[in-house]
């Protein structure tokens, strides 16, 4: 089970991992001092929650003032539980579950597979590259340390090669974002539509980002 506490402004998230809620009380200890308002997310793949212990949950919400508490889980009493108090809960299979919890906190992985729109708000980073497969709405963010690649339109904003490698490229089937970022190089993106139906990649040259057409090269 994970439990993510963020303010309503974004400014401050932590997120906690519990194997078993023995340690739940102790764990709740360091959130005394914040000042909110905040929200919770909580995250339940398989596990079974009871009524009662998520009852002890919003007990501990109300003293740290979060106002939203949302349950998200695969576990179908898990969810009859988190409506009898009457909590924003969710069913969701486990593969979905899974990609909702990456979002929030993607440092557990390398190279990341998103599949699905990433809309306006969402937020992925990925320590390796980051290849999604659907699109990039305006007003989204993606970063990664080495590539991104965006089967699908790319309309937010995209930073690639975070931390310094300018060799990292930003590729999509219809690349026009709002903004594009290769390791310290920023450009703001084309905002013509694309001439031809081709993939375009975005790279480095000459500390200059140009786009030009992503050719796969084949050996015969």
């Amino acid at each position: 089970m994970e439990i993510v506490i963020n303010s309503i402004d974004n400014k401050y998230r932590e997120i906690l991992s519990f194997e078993n809620l023995d340690n739940f009380h102790e764990s709740f200890k360091k959130f005394s001092s914040i000042k909110g308002p905040l929200e919770a997310k909580i995250f339940v793949i398989n596990d079974s929650i009871s009524s009662h212990q998520i009852s002890k949950f919003k007990n501990m919400f109300e003293k740290i003032n979060v106002l939203s508490i949302s349950i998200y889980s695969n576990n179908r009493d898990t969810v009859i539980a988190g409506k009898s108090q009457k909590i924003d809960t969710n069913f969701i299979n486990e593969k979905k579950l899974k990609n909702k919890m990456l979002l929030l906190n993607p440092k557990k992985r390398e190279d990341i597979l998103h599949e699905g729109t990433v809309r306006s708000g969402d937020r992925i980073s990925s320590n390796g590259n980051l290849c999604i497969i659907g699109d990039v709405n305006p007003g989204a963010i993606v970063s990664a340390k080495k590539n991104i690649y965006v089967w699908g339109k790319l309309l937010g904003i995209a930073f690639a090669g975070r931390g310094g490698n300018n060799k990292s490229s930003i590729s999509s089937l219809y690349l026009r974002p709002l903004q594009l970022r290769i390791a310290d190089i920023i450009a703001i993106g084309p905002t013509d539509k694309p001439q031809n139906s081709y993939p375009e990649i975005a790279v480095i040259d000459n500390q200059t980002i140009i786009i030009k057409p992503y050719i796969i090269e084949t050996k015969n």
